[in-house]
């Protein structure tokens, strides 16, 4: 990989060297995954997931909800066909009566495959007309509104997790794009960390926020970590932007009571274990929604002596 560096003449290209060179394991992806895993208990983790079944579910695959989503309502269909071949079993409706005056509680379930058939028919309000519900026999009756607002509700549960799940902010965090590399070069008098985000659709995102926090390890292993305050473009005091649609840089000022200021100034000297992790919130200008990018930066993927070729130019009138 190559970049442009800066120089009294102009711009050169010339190769990447890392200002830290210890790899180490991820805090967190490039994409924003956090890779840390919780230890607990095997039983409590499969009931919480059971406890927040609607978190549960819109953080599934599209695979998996399809799975679950046919799994949910093949199981309630073949649950309530048991249900109605048990009543007609029991009232001696599978067989036919010689009685006149025997009540059949469901026309035409003669089999497990018919009462099937009138279970998906029930719950989906099809109504073919040849199966049908006696009104003379309670338990029909009663068995019937169970399973229709027993499925009212599966339905609304599973339709709502679809909609929630394609509305989901996090596809429009996927068109945001942070720069792989970090940065270290001057900046007038003072050295700077910069780092870039692109907005890759051209409709804008509001009230942008940028915070960064710094995690660290010692000899002792223990994580620790340190907020770490960027600038946008260079304005001084301004940490939210109103407006996403050009390409954003962001600045920390590497001073004296910057973490990053030992590794700036002793190159060579690398306290190992160091990760810089970013996280960029902004409002959908569309929908209002709130969606959040996370990235991460180790030791190398923090350049020294680099800089961004620039990323809005103006030509023939307009800007590009």
């Amino acid at each position: 990989m190559c970049a442009l560096y800066r120089d009294s003449v102009g711009y050169e290209q010339v190769c990447l060297r890392p200002l830290l060179a210890q790899p180490r394991p991820r805090f967190m992806t490039k994409d924003g995954r956090p890779t840390l895993r919780m230890h607990s208990s095997s039983s409590m983790g499969c009931w919480s997931y059971v406890r927040d079944i609607w978190s549960t579910l819109l953080s599934l695959r599209w695979r998996f909800m399809l799975l679950v989503f046919s799994a949910a309502f093949l199981l309630s269909w073949f649950v309530f066909a048991l249900l109605w071949y048990l009543i007609a079993y029991l009232h001696g409706d599978v067989e036919a009566s010689p009685d006149p005056e025997h009540v059949v509680c469901v026309q035409a379930i003669t089999s497990l495959r018919a009462a099937f058939s009138f279970a998906v028919e029930t719950q989906l309000t099809i109504g073919y007309g040849k199966m049908y519900p006696n009104g003379e026999c309670p338990q029909a009756v009663a068995l019937l509104t169970v399973q229709m607002i027993l499925g009212l509700m599966l339905e609304a549960l599973i339709t709502g997790a679809f909609v929630a799940k394609l509305a989901r902010p996090k596809l429009r965090s996927e068109t945001l794009r942070f720069s792989h590399f970090a940065v270290v070069n001057r900046q007038g008098e003072q050295s700077c960390l910069l780092f870039r985000v692109a907005n890759l659709l051209p409709s804008p995102l509001l009230h942008i926020r940028l915070q960064a926090v710094l995690y660290q390890t010692h000899g002792t292993e223990l994580l620790h970590q340190t907020a770490v305050p960027f600038t946008l473009d260079h304005m001084d005091g301004e940490e939210h932007c109103p407006f996403f649609l050009s390409p954003l840089t962001y600045c920390h000022a590497i001073t004296e009571t910057s973490p990053f200021y030992r590794q700036q100034q002793v190159l060579g000297s690398v306290q190992p274990g160091l990760e810089l992790v970013v996280f960029l919130t902004a409002r959908d200008e569309n929908t209002g929604e709130v969606c959040q990018k996370r990235t991460s930066y180790i030791s190398e993927e923090i350049l020294c002596n680099h800089c961004y070729p620039p990323a809005v130019i103006s030509k023939e009138g307009q800007y590009t």
